[in-house]
């Protein structure tokens, strides 16, 4: 049979939170009730995203996780990023709930994705529809690249921070005169997301403080044009 639809349904410690932080994101609830269980329908145009709440639940210790394929990974960002900053002020960047960047994943044949980790600790983990995409990333050349490359499957795709955080240090630690300073920037940017996520906003300030001192030429510069766009967020979280 054809058009079947599949509606993941993931646990949270509060569905009066969960239905706060997805309307924020342009969701709407189609079904709400407390009786004989609590649990929330949430709606955006077609993506579905069900919740049953758990007495005692801690979101931290979450092993929700979905994936949702899109032919537009970064207007779907756009969009999120955007009720973000109109209901919280800013891109929520650290803790939970939270939002990472869109990033090339080798871990997925080059496709790009990012990730939302919503009030439940879920990981609603946004990908390209690879039917939708003519050609993916092609795999990363070069030094830094390779270890931005690691560090997003270990950071963004297996959530481990630690690791992601280990990778780009000692990346960083050993500076080449041929890396390129487009990548450099990407690597700076993330190692200050990665340390809004560890509450390290010492080492934060210090990464987007390294950025500003990167180089780069005109053409340079629009190439980094969306990761200068997250450096600007990552410095209103940072306020």
């Amino acid at each position: 049979m054809t058009n079947e639809v599949t509606v993941p349904l993931l646990p949270c410690a509060s569905i009066d939170d969960i239905a706060t932080f997805y309307e924020a994101l342009g969701f709407h609830s189609t079904h709400r009730q407390r009786r004989p269980n609590p649990y929330v329908a949430m709606r955006r145009e077609d993506l579905h995203l069900h919740f049953f709440e758990l007495d005692g639940f801690d979101p931290e210790q979450s092993y929700g996780s979905c994936l949702v394929l899109t032919p537009d990974i970064e207007e779907l960002h756009r969009a999120f990023a955007a009720g973000m900053r109109a209901a919280y002020g800013k891109v929520l960047m650290a803790g939970i709930p939270r939002m990472t960047r869109p990033r090339a994943r080798k871990n997925y044949d080059g496709l790009g994705g990012f990730s939302v980790i919503d009030p439940g600790g879920n990981w609603i983990r946004v990908v390209q529809d690879p039917a939708a995409t003519e050609s993916p990333e092609p795999s990363p050349t070069g030094r830094l690249a390779k270890a931005l490359a690691n560090a997003v499957v270990q950071g963004d795709s297996r959530g481990d921070t630690h690791q992601a955080v280990r990778i780009l240090d000692s990346a960083l630690a050993h500076p080449q005169p041929d890396d390129d300073p487009v990548t450099q920037v990407q690597v700076l940017v993330y190692r200050a997301e990665l340390a809004m996520v560890l509450h390290d906003r010492e080492t934060a300030a210090e990464m987007l403080a390294r950025v500003d001192r990167v180089v780069l030429t005109v053409d340079e510069a629009e190439r980094a044009a969306s990761t200068f766009e997250a450096a600007a967020d990552l410095a209103a979280a940072l306020r």
